[in-house]
């Protein structure tokens, strides 16, 4: 019996490394197989967004239609064969431990990708959609043939833009929504991943595709990014960076992201930054947090709301321009008295989110105390010390503030 189990063991073995054999060797057949269709269908997609484009500005609705529904159907079979390849190739050489980094980190976000789809269908079809053809780029880029890239970078850059865009009118749609305050700090986050994402992977290819001054309006802002993508980010940067985020999607994706929705992203980087100076206790910290306040007001207030057409209450609107006013007259001071402009442009500031956050005091009583020991320091009111009686109770030492005269 033991002779017997012995030689069962020793076949058994010996038929798994022949299993295993065979496996490696059909592994890179079949990446061979998968490589020719992956490549076929890519140069049907690429001819039919050729003859897409031509048909674009046609006045034959019919011969337009049908151009397009032939670039939507060749472009479906193309990005099939490329989730083929995820699963038939990169798969099975992660199973078999025979993938490289790259296939590994590729196969690793496609579960992140396929983990949504059940709960975030719309989100899952753009994210997939938005993977594949980032996984096919990166194959075309590694074949090293400059002829095929400049012909399939145009059609990449196409369908890359559209889905980015999609994602976030999908996330601006979400956040009309009811949604809990966790679930909305969620999707606040998926645009900032999503801006820097296109920014990262998708704006640096268009712009050597297309002349400088295309970009010319964003190029400052885009310094500005480039700035916080090395080394380790604080909060007070990570707010910074998405201020930076929000500046460039105002060029970018006006339509995409709203006005509205770029509104609630600024508001909620100056929630977090006005709890980012009540929060800490480091001196040196807390007014460099207050100076990003300081840049993001402005933001807020002249990249964003000087544009802003519809309000929902005319008394906003009249308060606007009341602040709009007095902006303009501080800014005739910047070239002849500069120190005497950042003063007065600090307390204009101040005063206006003073105003915003005072409605809501029991939340915001420590910003509304920064805030006004900060007016105090600019000179802009006074500080009165008073101690009183009310009602035989001792009422207690306390600074009261009113407007210097």
């Amino acid at each position: 019996m033991e002779e017997k189990s012995l030689r069962i063991y020793a076949d058994k073995t010996f038929f798994t490394r022949i299993t295993n054999t065979l496996t490696k060797m059909l592994i890179p057949t079949k990446i061979g197989i998968n490589g020719m269709l992956i490549s076929m269908k890519r140069n049907n997609v690429l001819k039919a967004y050729e003859m897409n484009l031509q048909t674009e500005n046609s006045e034959d609705i019919e011969k337009k239609e049908t151009t397009l529904k032939k670039y939507d159907d060749v472009f479906a079979l193309y990005l099939e064969a490329v989730d083929k390849h995820v699963m038939d190739s990169i798969y099975k050489k992660v199973k078999n431990d025979t993938a490289t980094e790259f296939e590994k980190d590729a196969l690793a976000r496609y579960y992140e990708v396929i983990h949504i789809k059940e709960s975030e269908y719309i989100e899952y079809k753009y994210a997939k959609q938005k993977y594949l053809l980032e996984l096919d780029y990166e194959t075309v880029k590694e074949l090293n043939k400059e002829k095929l890239l400049k012909k399939y970078e145009p059609f990449y850059l196409s369908k890359m833009d559209n889905l980015y865009k999609g994602l976030l009118k999908h996330y601006s749609i979400k956040l009309a929504d009811n949604l809990s305050y966790q679930n909305k700090e969620m999707v606040y986050e998926k645009i900032f991943a999503t801006l820097e994402e296109y920014i990262t992977k998708i704006l640096p290819i268009k712009m050597e595709e297309k002349e400088e001054n295309t970009y010319q309006e964003i190029l400052a802002e885009y310094d500005k990014f480039e700035q916080f993508s090395v080394g380790k980010l604080d909060q007070n940067d990570a707010i910074q960076k998405k201020m930076t985020l929000l500046a460039i999607s105002r060029k970018l994706f006006t339509h995409s992201l709203p006005l509205v929705v770029a509104e609630q992203c600024y508001i909620k980087l100056l929630r977090d930054t006005r709890s980012l100076i009540v929060d800490t206790r480091v001196i040196k910290k807390q007014e460099k947090a207050y100076a990003l306040l300081i840049k993001l007001i402005e933001d807020y207030n002249i990249k964003l709301l000087s544009t802003k057409i519809y309000w929902d209450k005319p008394e906003q609107r009249e308060n606007y321009k009341a602040f709009w006013k007095q902006y303009q007259e501080i800014i005739k001071l910047k070239e002849t008295d500069y120190l005497n402009y950042m003063k007065q442009k600090e307390t204009l500031f101040i005063t206006n989110d003073l105003k915003a956050v005072r409605k809501n005091e029991n939340k915001y009583y420590k910003i509304i105390k920064f805030y006004l020991n900060k007016l105090v320091e600019l000179g802009a009111i006074k500080a009165l010390k008073n101690s009183c009686y009310s009602q035989g109770h001792y009422i207690g030492r306390k600074v009261e503030t009113c407007k210097k005269q």
